[in-house]
């Protein structure tokens, strides 16, 4: 159990909140109610799990715990369940034989607290403001890093796919490929409003069903898909940016993306669905766009005037005669690999067709708007150089998938009380 943890301890057993727990933690007046008034006996059994005891102090802990990291949903309800869950797991553990050491639990939960910024000590501390005690931490851990131990190697040779699949992923068979099915929210972000927009799209991180995530982005969403309440129609996952594609392929149904940075702005993206399709997709070597910048950012003069420049181009040789006698600057042509380009223009030219445009980007700290136009896509004949990425994705995915439904079995099977 001493080979590196942190391959052990992926992103997916934590949750989106820890990332932001830094502050989170620390921030005074989060408040819980806790445990109803007339449970004083805190060590009295508050489930039972196969004859298995949860204390009414472990369910108050494991509720703080999610109180204090802003796990969506009622704290004491999430605890309830990850405890049941927890009880089903170590028996399973113990059955296996797997225990692991104190130095892997340690550096399990040092892993969670650099998540969060933090060295350990600082975590714990930050913790304990909100009434959490270490062990509570060091039980979360000890689950955690056992059942990803566990579900590995019993898993894990089922999950990987097959060489057909990766290529029927990637759209390189020749007899399919993928395409998704997302909703975008993308707020501008700036030294000014940095706060209020982490806060804003946490919020939006934490929501359930697509009508609600499509009323935030039709409220504060300032991409144009806002008029459509952020929906995107169906595109082939390789007209995403690559350092999308994984995300996107990792995301169940109804699932919301970590917040993306992009220049100047913060995006979630939110799978509405995933299908395959008849005929290959095609992969591109280089991506060619031109960008043609307007003074005086989203203001109704210099919308008009990106208006004026999209009316009077039909190409992007088109750009080169406005550009004539202006300064260099006011036009960038490009031609660069799809993991090359900046991921907010690789993100709106994967919504465009060439010789199509848009007027959705700023820079210059929003006091320049962008006219992006794709001029065309090299496709990419050989293989693709993100087989890894797409292998990576697909294994991640079923893991999930296979251990959901063998974590849902051992609850069928098992003898569950709530006091």
């Amino acid at each position: 159990m001493q080979q590196d943890v942190k391959t052990r301890f992926p992103a997916p057993f934590l949750t989106r909140a820890l990332k932001t727990a830094a502050a989170l933690v620390l921030a005074a007046g989060l408040g819980w109610a806790g445990l109803p008034a007339a449970a004083q006996n805190l060590f009295a059994p508050a489930i039972t799990v196969n004859d298995e005891v949860v204390t009414r102090y472990e369910l108050e802990q494991r509720a703080r715990f999610q109180a204090a990291l802003r796990v969506p949903g009622d704290p004491l309800e999430t605890a309830r369940e990850e405890l049941i869950n927890d009880r089903l797991k170590l028996a399973v553990l113990k059955q296996a034989g797997i225990e692991l050491s104190e130095e892997d639990v340690t550096a399990g939960m040092e892993e969670l607290a650099g998540r969060a910024n933090l060295s350990l000590n600082d975590f714990l501390t930050a913790l304990q403001q909100q009434g959490v005690e270490p062990q509570t931490l060091r039980d979360f851990a000890r689950v955690g890093l056992g059942w990803r131990e566990y579900t590995r190697a019993r898993f894990l040779s089922r999950a990987r796919p097959t060489p057909e699949e990766i290529d029927r992923a990637m759209g390189a068979s020749g007899t399919g490929s993928v395409q998704v099915l997302l909703s975008e929210f993308i707020v501008p972000i700036n030294e000014q409003n940095a706060a209020q927009v982490e806060e804003l799209v946490e919020q939006v991180a934490r929501l359930k069903g697509y009508d609600s995530f499509s009323a935030a982005a039709a409220q504060y969403s300032a991409a144009a898909t806002r008029n459509d309440g952020g929906r995107l129609p169906w595109m082939p996952l390789t007209k995403l940016p690559p350092q999308l594609q994984e995300i996107v392929l990792a995301l169940k149904p109804g699932e919301i993306s970590e917040p993306l940075p992009l220049q100047s702005a913060v995006a979630l993206f939110q799978m509405r669905g995933v299908r395959e399709v008849d005929g290959a997709a095609a992969r591109y070597t280089a991506i060619e766009y031109a960008a043609y910048y307007v003074p005086g950012g989203r203001t109704p003069e210099a919308l008009a005037a990106a208006q004026g420049v999209v009316d009077s181009v039909d190409t992007c040789d088109d750009f080169y005669g406005l550009a004539q006698g202006q300064d260099s600057s006011v036009l960038d042509v490009q031609s660069l690999p799809p993991s090359d380009i900046p991921r907010d223009i690789a993100l709106e030219l994967a919504k465009l067709d060439p010789g199509e445009t848009s007027t959705a980007l700023t820079r210059s700290n929003g006091q320049t708007l962008m006219v992006l136009m794709l001029c065309g896509r090299t496709a990419d004949l050989g293989e693709g150089s993100s087989r890894e990425t797409v292998a990576n994705a697909l294994t991640a995915q079923r893991m999930t998938s296979l251990t959901n439904s063998y974590l849902e079995q051992l609850r069928a099977d098992a003898r569950i009380d709530i006091k």
